[in-house]
């Protein structure tokens, strides 16, 4: 959410992985259904080996079929959250603020706009996602990475009894950082975790 072209994990990894891996980063639009459109159209244009996402990007992630996938902090039930926000929209003045508040910086980002309508669409791309896990019969490999000072498994947003729920034990592992993942453990974690399924 508010990520793009710019975000510093794929920024990193780009830097990491050197030539001879293409790091595509691409920023998708806010409204799901816009968003469902660019992405396939990128899977098709660029037929990747690998799909990484990260926190709220999860969802659309989880969706891209026939290819493994590798996920940090994925945020499963930001779209359930987004149904209350979708109620407090209503009220005159809440979206722009909420536009205001999540702001993304200043760069190749993804805009933001809390309209009632691109929240609720965020409903049908959680259910979308979870038809593409190996609960909902998908043989894709899956696997995420959590850290143990993630402020938002204090919430609920992020939760792993919910990923354990849809992708099973042993399909995921914990760091000592953040919801951002630290460059240390995309140097331990996350680069090793590629560099093995790409061999």
């Amino acid at each position: 959410m508010g990520g793009g072209g710019d975000s510093r994990i794929p920024s990193i990894l780009k830097d990491i992985l050197g030539p001879d891996f293409e790091v595509v980063i691409r920023t998708y639009n806010f409204n799901p259904e816009t968003a469902r459109e660019q992405i396939g159209s990128w899977v098709r244009e660029k037929s990747p080996d690998l799909v990484i996402g990260e926190s709220l990007g999860a969802t659309h992630a989880i969706a891209v079929k026939g290819i493994p996938h590798l996920f940090v902090s994925p945020s499963l039930n930001a779209p359930i959250f987004f149904r209350v926000l979708a109620a407090l929209a209503l009220i005159p003045g809440v979206t722009r603020f909420f536009d205001w508040y999540y702001k993304p910086k200043e760069g190749d980002r993804q805009s933001l706009h809390f309209s009632r309508e691109n929240l609720l669409e965020w409903k049908t791309v959680r259910q979308e996602a979870l038809k593409n896990t190996p609960r909902g019969g998908s043989g894709d490999y899956f696997h995420a990475f959590f850290g143990t000072r993630d402020k938002f498994r204090r919430s609920g947003v992020v939760l792993i009894r919910t990923w354990k729920k849809y992708f099973g034990e042993g399909s995921w592992t914990m760091y000592e950082g953040s919801h951002f993942m630290e460059e240390e453990y995309i140097r331990s974690l996350l680069v090793p975790a590629i560099l093995s399924l790409l061999k």
